[in-house]
């Protein structure tokens, strides 16, 4: 679990770099890039494509999902750091099945500790919190 969670920080530096360069390539192949010029262990390569993958394949539908379930801001209003780790963690809830999503909610948090604000840990875990039960009820109603 060491890898994946070291995986996320490295898909964390990479959706920084994508989006101060445009957002114009893929995440997964800034992530190759950014392979070429700093050491990334490979035990931590194939789950931080995955993630990048799945967030690249799905971005305009990952940022719907992050605005709905945030309350008096705007996506674009964030940070580029708690924007991403929200992006990163609602791809994982959206299109990971294998990680529980209070697994992906904590590992966002541990990123927010790391890389944002004295806010930022709070802030991600409301939003992410948010998501959760929007989503929870959404498969609720699907079985009905």
């Amino acid at each position: 679990m060491k890898d994946r969670s070291r995986a996320r920080g490295w898909a964390l530096q990479t959706l920084y770099a994508w989006e101060t360069r445009g957002m114009v390539e893929p995440p997964a192949r800034v992530l190759r890039q950014l392979q070429s010029e700093r050491r990334i262990a490979e035990a931590s390569l194939p789950y931080a494509q995955q993630l990048l993958n799945a967030l690249g394949d799905n971005v305009q539908q990952v940022d719907r999902t992050v605005q709905g379930a945030l309350s008096n801001w705007r996506l674009e209003r964030l940070s580029v750091i708690d924007r991403n780790i929200l992006r990163l963690a609602t791809a994982e809830m959206l299109f990971l099945d294998e990680v529980p999503p209070r697994v992906s909610i904590q590992e966002a948090i541990l990123l927010a500790e790391k890389y944002g604000t004295a806010d930022s840990p709070r802030f991600v875990n409301g939003v992410l919190d948010a998501l959760m039960r929007s989503l929870n009820g959404d498969v609720k109603r699907e079985r009905f």
